[in-house]
């Protein structure tokens, strides 16, 4: 490993990335509702918002820092909901698209 490489660089590093990805889910979004011409919340901005999430955690608890753990254990919580409620109407979808009673 390089000299100026160290393990605090390396969480820097990760840190960094997880806020990059949590970040890009705004541009995401933004892009979307410019081609949709209206407002819209993609899947992609739930992904980025969950990934960019667990890894920021992972640098929280690495930092030990109770607010900002708290903050991103909240968040992923939240994210991974609306994913969940996202895949089920399209699942509901599907099954009413093939003729499948919904319980």
């Amino acid at each position: 490993m390089f000299a100026w490489a160290t393990y605090e660089h390396m969480w820097l590093a990760i840190g960094f990335a997880g806020q990059t990805l949590f970040a890009s889910r705004f541009i995401i979004q933004w892009f979307k509702s410019e081609q949709e011409g209206r407002s819209i919340i993609p899947v992609a901005f739930w992904y980025c918002s969950l990934g960019g999430g667990v890894v920021l955690l992972a640098y929280a608890i690495y930092k030990r820092d109770p607010v900002f753990i708290a903050g991103q254990a909240g968040g992923l919580i939240v994210y991974s909901r609306n994913l969940y409620l996202i895949f089920r109407e399209r699942r509901q979808q599907h099954g009413a698209a093939a003729g499948h009673p919904q319980a």
